[in-house]
């Protein structure tokens, strides 16, 4: 039996769809510097040193989508987006933990 069939992303311009990208890479990257959360120091800094060069990639994305006229962020579908592509899930790693009940 196969696995379910994941949701659709909905429609996003090139420049939308670019931003998501970026901007997952850039979640991605502080949920690994989370000191709440991280295992050793080198795995930290090895992402803050990548974080540099994503941050400008995300700054990249948001200047394109500027002047290309693209000045509304339509909250919403990228929510939708973020969503089908785990964003809940991987923006989580970001924030501290729940204290644990020992």
């Amino acid at each position: 039996m196969l696995p379910p069939e994941p949701p659709e992303l909905p429609a996003l311009t090139r420049a939308e769809g670019e931003l998501i990208d970026r901007y997952l890479e850039v979640v991605d990257l502080l949920g690994r510097i989370n000191p709440a959360r991280a295992r050793d120091t080198y795995g930290g800094l090895r992402a803050a040193q990548a974080l540099v060069t994503k941050a400008a990639a995300l700054r990249d994305a948001l200047t394109l989508m500027h002047q290309r006229g693209e000045s509304e962020v339509h909250a919403a579908t990228l929510a939708r987006a973020l969503r089908v592509l785990d964003g809940e899930r991987r923006a989580g790693r970001v924030t501290v933990p729940p204290t644990s009940v020992s």
